[in-house]
This record gives C-alpha cells, sequence and structure tokens, in this order.
C-alpha cells in the first residue's frame, strides 16, 4: 500500500495496534457499494474500460457475497476494510482491480461509508422506534381510563390516567424521531471526490456518483468534507438523548414493577430470577437498559474527547470515531427491539393504580381551585388548603372527611363534589390534559401518525 517510500516492513505490534478491520468490517456493503459507483464514474471518464468496469463490479459482488456468507477471510495486515476489499478485488481479476483507487484516497472513502452507515442505521432506528411508540399507544388504549397517580419528586401529585403517562413517552420519542431525520439530513452529503484533503487532478462526475449512492448533493469543501465528524457527533448526542428517555421509561416501570406500588407486572419472559431468592421476578431489561444508557453517554464522550484538539485534516485519530458509533447504534437497536417487546407483553393492575390515586391529597388542588371559583385569590387559597392539610395529619384523618368550615368560611357545604376522581378528571379537559376524552383523541392522532 505505501511500500514505495518504506524500506523496513510494519512491525507486528504496529499492525495489531493500528488495525481496524476486526470492527470497521461493518462498512463492508457500503464501501462495495461507494467502490462501485466510483468506478463506474471512473468507466465514464474514459479511465476504466466498460469491459474493466464489469469485471470490478463482478468481483465486488462476489467479495459481498462472501462477506454476508462468513466466507471471507479478513488480514489485519491489510489493516482496514477498504485494503481487505480492495486486495481481495485485485486477487480475483487482475491489473483491473489496482486501478479502482484512481481519483480516490482512503480519507475520502471512509467518511463516504461512514455517512452510508449512519444513513442506513438512522433509517432502521426511525423504524425501531416507531414499533416501541406502537406498543406505548396500544397500551395507552388500553389504560386510557385507568386512573393513577401523577408524581413530582416521587411523590403524588395529582391523578392522571396510566394513558396520558404513557403516552408522554410516545411524545418524547417522536422528538427522538424528528432529531433523527434532521441529522440524516445534514449527513446526506456525498465527500467521494475530496481526495486525501484537496480533492483530485483526475476529475469525475461527483453529481453522478452522489446520485447513484442516494446522497442529496456533494460536500463543498474538500479540507472539512475530509475531517468532519459532526454527523457522528451529532447521531451519537441523539442516541445517547433515546436512551435517557428510554432509562427514564426503565426506572417509572422498575417502581410500578415494585411491591411499594404494584401498578404493573412484566411477563415472565421479560423478567429474571434469583439464584438465591426463589421468590424473585427482577425487572432485568428495565435495569438493563437504565445501564445502557450510561454506555451510550459514554461513547459520545470519548468521541467529542478524541475530535477537541485535532487540526485539519486527517489524523488518525479520527479511526477512532468507528467503535463508539458502531457500540451505539447496536446497543440502541437492542434496547428498541426488547423494549417494545417488553411493553406490548405488559400488565396494569388497574384496581392497585386505582387504589393508590384515591388519597385525597391527590385533589389538594383542586380544592384552591374550588376557592379560586369563589373568588379567593390563588395564593390565599393555597394557603387555606395547605392549613386544612396540616390540620387533618393533626387530626389523623382524612382531607375529604375533614370539617373545613374550621379553617375558612368560604368553604361551603359542596365541597364533597371536590373529591371525586372521575370528576377530577374530567375537569381537567384543557388541550394535553389527561381528561378521558383528551387522552382518547391524543391516541386517535397518534394512530394517524404512526400508520
Amino acid at each position: 500500500m505505501w511500500k514505495g517510500r518504506f524500506t523496513q516492513q510494519t512491525a507486528d505490534l504496529v499492525q495489531r495496534y493500528g488495525e481496524s478491520v476486526s470492527y470497521d468490517w461493518r462498512l463492508f456493503p457500503h464501501d462495495i457499494a461507494g467502490s462501485i459507483a466510483h468506478a463506474r464514474a471512473q468507466m465514464n471518464a474514459r479511465l476504466l474500460t466498460e469491459e474493466e468496469f464489469v469485471q470490478i463490479e463482478t468481483g465486488l459482488r462476489e467479495i459481498e457475497r462472501e462477506i454476508e456468507e462468513g466466507e471471507f477471510e479478513f488480514s489485519n495486515e491489510l489493516e482496514d476494510i477498504h485494503m481487505n476489499i480492495e486486495a481481495a478485488l485485485t486477487r480475483k481479476i487482475g491489473p483491473a482491480g489496482s486501478k479502482l483507487h484512481t481519483a480516490r484516497s482512503r480519507n475520502d472513502q471512509v467518511a463516504t461509508d461512514t455517512r452510508l452507515y449512519c444513513r442506513f442505521a438512522i433509517d432502521s432506528i426511525l423504524s425501531l422506534i416507531a414499533g416501541l411508540q406502537k406498543a406505548l399507544l396500544a397500551q395507552a388504549e388500553n389504560h386510557a381510563a385507568t386512573i393513577l397517580p401523577g408524581y413530582t419528586h416521587l411523590q403524588r401529585g395529582q391523578p392522571v390516567t396510566a394513558g396520558h403517562h404513557l403516552l408522554a413517552y410516545v411524545e418524547m420519542l417522536e422528538r427522538d424521531k424528528q432529531r433523527l431525520s434532521d441529522c440524516r439530513k445534514r449527513l446526506n452529503v456525498c465527500p467521494l471526490g475530496s481526495g486525501a484533503l484537496a480533492g483530485s487532478t483526475i476529475n469525475l462526475d461527483r453529481s453522478a456518483i452522489a446520485q447513484e449512492l442516494g446522497f442529496d448533493g456533494v460536500s463543498t469543501n474538500s479540507m472539512d468534507a475530509i475531517a468532519d465528524r459532526d454527523y457522528i457527533a451529532e447521531f451519537l448526542f441523539i442516541l445517547s438523548l433515546l436512551g435517557a428517555h428510554l432509562s427514564r421509561l426503565s426506572e417509572d416501570l422498575i417502581l410500578w414493577c415494585s411491591a411499594e406500588f404494584g401498578f404493573a407486572a412484566l411477563s415472565d419472559r421479560h423478567t429474571t430470577g434469583s439464584s438465591l431468592m426463589p421468590q424473585k421476578k427482577n425487572p432485568d431489561v428495565c435495569e438493563l437498559t437504565r445501564g445502557k444508557t450510561g454506555r451510550l453517554v459514554g461513547n459520545l464522550v470519548a468521541l467529542l474527547t478524541a475530535l477537541k484538539g485535532l487540526p485539519l485534516t486527517y489524523n488518525r485519530d479520527l479511526q477512532e470515531d468507528k467503535e463508539p458509533l458502531f457500540d451505539s447504534v447496536e446497543t440502541i437497536t437492542l434496547v428498541l427491539e426488547v423494549n417494545a417487546e417488553m411493553i406490548a407483553s405488559m400488565d396494569l393492575n388497574i384496581e392497585n393504580c386505582r387504589k393508590a390515586a384515591e388519597d385525597p391529597l391527590l385533589l389538594a388542588t383542586d380544592l384552591a381551585d374550588y376557592l379560586v371559583r369563589k373568588g379567593v385569590p390563588f395564593r390565599d387559597a393555597h394557603e387555606l388548603v395547605g392549613k386544612a392539610v396540616a390540620c387533618a395529619e393533626e387530626q389523623d384523618t382524612t382531607l375529604d372527611t375533614l370539617d373545613l368550615s374550621l379553617i375558612s368560611d368560604k368553604f361551603g357545604n359542596d365541597t364533597e363534589s371536590v373529591f371525586n376522581l372521575e370528576g377530577a378528571l374530567r375537569a381537567r379537559s384543557n388541550p394535553g390534559s389527561p381528561s378521558f376524552e383528551n387522552v382518547m383523541g391524543e391516541i386517535q392522532r397518534w394512530k394517524v401518525e404512526l400508520a
């Protein structure tokens, strides 16, 4: 590859230290697609005969088949996926194979491969997110009227429905999809033709190459095209945020499945037991999701740290972008697949959910709103209800049975209507609130969105 300049063989230790084919083999379909497009442009520029192009394309397709079927033997001595494929091609078809790298550097080659990989990964992840959204949506529809407490500071706050709670995660995941789609637009630019850093004196039709590979256009600065890893950093950030959303969902489910909450039960297929305690049923999928989010964030930080001190253009440090990228894509793929399956088979305990929501304190704000409707300023109403709560605690009674006239004559004899869960939820009818009608409306909207 560079033997003309050197008089000594690369040390074995350096070869092992610098090889990347043990992980960048994942780029093979994109490397082959890019090489075929590049060869076609060479043929159109009369750098290859039609016969040579056919030999190259046929040889590359055969190599692709061998890799897919596990027949291809990778060599660390050839360093990376690009040289492994090129060397195999030359062995197969002879001199025509050695022409393929004309007007191309591994710098623009790997930049092209990586963008194609990211584009493919984003499309796959978008589909998986939609699958998880559909699982959440189905559960939300089943429990649109299942009342349970909503929490702040992990303390009961106000009544909501399970459907409303689960739809909150559908919303989060939709924003993740939007971010991925935006990222896809920015990365879908073809760097092939940028050479090592300054383009090439041999002009190929870059626009035709970009069109064949499904890019929206070509890069406009060769140095930026070679040095740019923004799109990977952005992609890994989005996956980290997606992981954070899934981690929050997991934490909710861990709490819901605990004996202390008792709101939900995961299927036996998605839980594990204990080697010592025979009664245990552990939410390991949720806990692993929580743990793997740290891994996603770590991959983002690793990449940003590698990028932060690099001068233009290519530096070997950029080889370190691949493992965090591949690991994050493969991690989030598995996380999304298993969570969709787990959510779909989850059961909610309607009775336990309602029992937890029947605490009259969850309607303390509604009691303050009752006073507001009687003309009491909210801050005064807040104070009066706070005093009522303290009084109920002192008397060891509940807020709904306390003689509220002892607190203020602003309380009438109609306060018992406040302490009705169904009525409280019906009253929460402004857009975005958890009334049954609102939740069902949102469910119908999401059905259309996700169809």
